[in-house]
Order: C-alpha cells, then structure tokens, then sequence
C-alpha cells in the first residue's frame, strides 16, 4: 500500500497563550490516533504537531490514500429468531440482512456459532477500507470535538446566518497529502493550500503551501513564521541563554509556554530599568515582571536580582532600540507602583493591622480571620510545647501571620502572602524565627530540606495546616474525588513532611520527638466553638492523613509493610523508623513463617467470643511445645520490649525471629480448642500474648501472603 505524508492545518485568530499547549498536542494527538484506528496509517508513522499564536497543526507520515479493505464478522440473531421450523429465513432476518446491505441470498453462507446459552447466526463480510478524506473528515470532526477549549467563543461565518462555535474564529483550512489537497469541512471552512504567515514579517500575505512536507520549511521562510511549539521554546531558551551573558534567567516554566505561545518568531532582548528599584524585594519585581509584562528578570550567580531584564519581542527590525526602550518604559511604571506599595506598608507596622483582621470574614461558618488567627495562636502555642521550640516566638508569629492580608502589596499581589509579611516583621525589629516562620508558612514543597532549621517556624507551619485540616473537613467541606477545593490533601501531607523534617531535627541533636497527632487534632478542635465541627471530625481528619502518608510511602516501601505499620498507626515521627525495621524484618528467614503464624493466631482470637486476656498460668501448660514456646518468649518478650522502648524496632523485631521453632512446634503438636476449658483459656492467653509481643512495631500478620 503506497503511502505519502499528511499536513492539516486550522488557521485562526490569536488562542489563548496559556491554553495553546495543550490545544495543539490535542488537536494533533487526537487527529493522528483516529487516523491510525481507521487503518489509514501505519503503526510506526511519525507524528509531528504544530502550535503557533494563530494555528494549530499535524504533520503525520506514512497515511495512505485508502485504508485496506479488512474481513469482519457481524452477529445476527440467535437461531430460534433466525431461521422458522423449516430452517428458512424469517422476516426479521431477511430485515437485518437489508440493514447490512445483503439479501436472502446469502442466507445458506450464514455460519451457526455457539453464542452463550443458544446457537446464533453470523455473517462473514469484508468492509471496504475508508478513503482518506472519509477518514480525515471524521478524525478532525473528532479531534475538534474534543479540544480541551477554556472558554469558547460564538461568532458568525461570512454568510451573516450561520453561527459557529469555538476557540477562536477560524478562518483556514489547509489538507495536504503528498501536494494533493484532500476535501474536508471543518467551522464553515473548506480545505485548500493556503496559509498566512507572520502579520508583519511574513514575505507575502499569504503562503501556498506546495506539499505536506514543505509546509514547515516554506512557513519558516516565506511567513517568518516557527510553527512548531517545541521548536519555537526551544529557539527563546537558546537566545535567551545567549542574551543573559554571565546573568541567569528566572527559571520559569510556565512563563516560558506562555511566551512561546505568544510569539509566531522570536527575538530576545536585552532590557534594564533604574537600579533603585532594586531596593523593593525581589520577590515583587520579580513577580510584576513576569505576571504583568511576562518579562524574563536576570539574577547573579547568587541568585539575587539585577537591574536588568530579557523581553521576548515578536519582531526582529534591524534597529531594535525603539522596541528596547518602548518595553523599559511600559515596566518602570510597574515597578514604581511595586516600591510605592512597599513603602506604604512599611508605615504601619504588622501588630497595628491585626485588630483589623475582625473585619474580614475567613469563612462563613468559621467566622473571622482575626477568630482565626486567635485559633492558630492557640494550636501553635500547643504544638511548640510538643516539639521543643520557644512558645511565646510561636505565638508571637501566630499573631502576625495573617497581617500582612491587610497591606497594599499583598492585596495588588496575593501570590506574595507570607513572603511580605516576613520582609515587614523584619522591618518592625521582630525576632528573625518570627519573620522567617511568616515568610515560610505558605510554602508547599519542601522536599530538598533534611531537616527543620527553625522549630517557630514548624509550629506555625503545622498549627496553620491543623487548623484548616480540623475546621474545613469539621464544616463538611472534606475532598471528593479529584475535587479539593481548600487543598486539604496538600495540608495533610505539609503536616507530615513537617514531622519528618523535625523529627530528623531531633535526631541530629540526640533527642526524640514526642508530638502525638492525636493530642494535636484534639487540641485544635477544642479551639472552634462549640457545635461547630461535626462530632467524628478529629477521627476522620486523623484517618486522612494517615491515609495520605500510605499513599505517599506506597512509592518508597512494599505495600504490605506499608500496611503493616500504619495499621497501628504509631505516631507519624515513627512511621519511616518502623518501616525501615519491618523492611530488615522481612528479609530474615524466619519472617515468612512468623508473619503466616500471626495471621494464624488473629484469626484464632477473632473468632473467641469472650475477650481474651495476654496471660499464661505455667501449671497449666501440659503439652511440651507449649511448655517450650512459652519459655522462649519469657526470654524474648522482656528483650524485644527494652528494644521498642529505645526505639531501636529493628533490634526488637530481630529478637522475635528465635520465636520460630517454638511457634511451629506449637502448632504442630498443640490442639488450643482444648474440651478443657481452662486448657483452652490458658491457650488463648498464651496465644494472645505472644500476639501482642510480637505486633508491637507493625501487624506482622499483614505481612503473610
């Protein structure tokens, strides 16, 4: 079967900046895998996608003029409908036969199959491959149905009646296989072979596309035009590297789709604005270069912001000065407001603005932010007791963390939140941990930290997030499905990375963590007044996050391990510990058969009616496995203790494993469902405690295949 290459392109006004890349990874992904499931390509075919500011586009090879024609077999009906006592064709086959396109001549060709219950009747067929502008039509009728369009547009085409919905209104479509145009429909639009290019730089206005293959090179050259948005990202890094010099750009992502959404060629500029602006925080110049004017800031090798500055200009005159100096002039006005802002927050000091919290409603079931804040300062007061850091520094950064809501640069910039309010505590004389503790109480990953290196920080970090957890899931406002409106998923794992990281904290220093989570749920929900929460929330809440650590660790740990510890659900410090102490565990040779005995014994004492006390009578123990396995754990049960209690769970899971000969021949030779009953009681309490000794790190049973 002879292939050629395939172009499609929709040409259009400007689309959205922010949407454009997913837009054309849609339209061609989904153009392509239609193509390729009517058998018009080949399964090795290249694809290749185009997105600039005013088309979208797919360069696909190997696509055929006409899919092969391909053997198909359709049931009918079964046997009983199909065919009269007489084995002729009853009407209602001969009907679904002229439904298919066939007669009752074909009736004896008919194959009889079993189909469940009851013999039906099949008919072989072979379907005529679709031609490609049959195909096209219904993939770009698909993949245009599919575009994953933020907002669409109304709009009339050129008749004056007809209204069409999209994007953007679309004024081309070009169809090319090999050089031949294919007829396809698509927005009132025919296909044809011609494009526009750049609207200022572009050769001629319009650009005839000779083929499939000479679409990107002849866009390039008479269009000015970089269709591909890989290639076009990839041509602003390169210049922008080359433009920075011995500066660095802002490493932005998200700026960078933005930027190469925005330009058809571009051209990278170097720009710069008055140096005492850089008295601001960088964090404000920063952020009203990129959000407002989607420049690229320059920082040294220290990170630190210069007075200079990269624009991704859509034009490339042989004198750029006037371009140069028209974007320094737009950006000296942003930043004028940004250094205004800044000095007349300064004028008020942090303490002053939060009375003026009463007066701004946090939720309308929660009351106030200033309720808020007092909530907070009381958890953060309970939490640093727990954690070791200074109480009245937790309270005091409490108390200002929400202020800097009430400041002009915060209200033009919300992104800056906490960033502000840390460069104003400081500008206030506040201790260094409360400015530092403001600043970072927004942070959301904080996965390159070792450990927590200010401990006020961690305790309004965790107070904050506590808070939140307990009163937002306490007024039924909890997760459903991917829907997590207050980010209370992102909450719950801040709780745990930030018991990680002082917990790792504690270790350096030869000291252990004592926070209980439970303590802590308990404490913040006391804070709320009273018939405000739902009765299970701390039950709940505590559930959550322990089922987002098991989520979280599934990654790292064997699930079953995963499930042994947390079932427990040891305090969070612990739970990596006791992991890594099950891993060892696990990779003994007694552990198989301890872990198949656990499970053994759970379901023995599940199945007891009357509670069973972890007791042993040593006159009743008859048997001599009994005798023996319950001397065995009289020698490791006080060793296995004295090693959990240290926190060395590695060591006491360790001692356990002598336990297995004796728990074999136990079960070998023991019949615990004794007709005695104080046999069979002392049994059950031998069995219970053993149970117990060994369960203490993890549920060794879960472990057992």
């Amino acid at each position: 079967m002879s292939t050629k290459n395939l172009l499609i392109e929709l040409f259009v006004e400007e689309l959205p900046p922010k949407a454009l890349k997913k837009l054309g990874e849609s339209f061609a992904g989904v153009l392509a895998e239609s193509l390729k499931a009517q058998g018009l390509v080949s399964a090795d075919a290249v694809a290749t996608s185009f997105a600039s500011p005013r088309r979208l586009g797919l360069h696909l090879t190997q696509v055929a003029a006409k899919a092969a024609d391909r053997a198909m077999q359709q049931k009918l009906m079964p046997v009983a409908v199909a065919l009269d006592a007489s084995g002729n064709a009853t009407p209602a086959l001969l009907k679904k036969l002229a439904a298919l396109g066939a007669d009752a001549s074909v009736v004896p060709q008919l194959k009889r199959a079993p189909d469940g219950k009851a013999d039906a009747l099949f008919l072989d067929q072979v379907v005529a491959g679709a031609t490609l502008a049959e195909g096209l039509q219904k993939a770009l009728d698909e993949s245009l149905a599919k575009l994953p369009i933020p907002k669409v547009m109304t709009y009339q085409l050129a008749d004056g009646w007809s209204d069409v919905k999209f994007v953007r209104p679309a004024h081309g479509l070009v169809a090319l296989h090999g050089a031949e145009i294919v007829p396809v429909q698509a927005l009132g639009l025919t296909s044809g072979r011609v494009t526009q290019g750049h609207r200022f730089e572009a050769q001629t206005p319009e650009v005839s596309v000779e083929s499939a293959d000479s679409y990107a090179s002849q866009l390039r050259e008479q269009g000015a035009v970089i269709a591909s948005f890989a290639e076009r990202r990839a041509e602003i890094q390169r210049q922008l590297k080359a433009a920075a010099g011995d500066l660095k750009p802002i490493d932005d992502e998200a700026l960078l789709d933005e930027v190469t959404a925005l330009v058809e060629r571009p051209n990278v500029l170097a720009c710069q604005f008055e140096p005492e602006f850089l008295a601001v925080p960088q964090e404000c110049l920063i952020l009203t270069m990129k959000a407002n004017q989607k420049y690229f800031p320059l920082l040294d090798a220290e990170g630190k912001l210069t007075h200079k500055f990269l624009v991704v200009s859509n034009i490339s005159p042989a004198d750029a000065s006037a371009v140069i100096g028209g974007n320094e002039r737009v950006v000296r006005p942003r930043l004028s407001d940004a250094k205004f802002f800044f000095d007349q927050d300064r004028k008020k000091t942090l303490a002053e603005r939060v009375p003026g919290l009463a007066k701004v409603v946090y939720h309308g079931k929660l009351g106030t932010q200033g309720e808020r804040v007092e909530r907070v300062r009381a958890i953060a007061g309970f939490v640093a007791a727990q954690i070791g850091a200074d109480v009245q520094l937790a309270d005091r950064a409490a108390l200002l963390a929400k202020a800097d809501l009430l400041t002009d640069m915060v209200g033009e910039f919300p992104e800056l939140q906490g960033v502000m309010g840390g460069y104003y505590a400081r500008h206030d004389g506040e201790n260094e941990a409360v400015a530092k503790a403001i600043a970072a109480q927004y942070v959301v990953r904080r996965d390159e930290e070792a450990h927590a290196s200010n401990l006020v920080g961690e305790a309004l970090l965790l107070a904050d997030r506590i808070e939140t957890l307990v009163g937002i899931w306490g007024i039924g406002l909890k997760p459903t499905g991917e829907k997590d409106p207050f980010a209370l998923r992102r909450h719950a794992l801040g709780v745990i990375r930030s018991i990680e990281l002082i917990a790792a904290a504690a270790a350096m220093a030869g000291k252990s963590l004592a926070f209980q989570l439970e303590e802590a749920l308990q404490f913040a929900a006391a804070t709320f007044a009273a018939g405000t929460l739902a009765a299970e929330t701390v039950a709940e809440v505590r559930a959550f996050i322990y089922d987002r650590y098991q989520n979280q660790l599934a990654v790292l740990f064997d699930g079953r391990s995963v499930d042994a510890v947390l079932s427990q659900q040891p305090s969070l410090q612990e739970v990596v510990k006791r992991l890594e102490a099950v891993r060892a565990f696990a990779a003994l040779p007694e552990a198989e058969s301890l872990a198949a005995a656990n499970k053994r014994i759970a379901n023995i004492l599940k199945k007891i009616e009357t509670p069973v006390e972890a007791r042993i009578d040593e006159a009743l123990l008859k048997e001599p496995p009994e005798q023996a396995l319950a001397a065995a754990l009289k020698n490791v049960q006080p060793l296995a203790d004295g090693f959990f209690h240290n926190g060395e769970y590695a060591a006491s899971l360790r001692e356990l494993a002598a336990l297995k000969a004796p728990v074999d021949a136990f079960f070998d030779g023991v019949m615990v469902n004794a007709d005695d009953a104080a046999l069979r009681a002392n049994r059950q309490g031998l069995l219970k405690t053993l149970h117990e000794a060994m369960n203490r790190v993890a549920d060794l049973s879960r472990l057992a295949s």
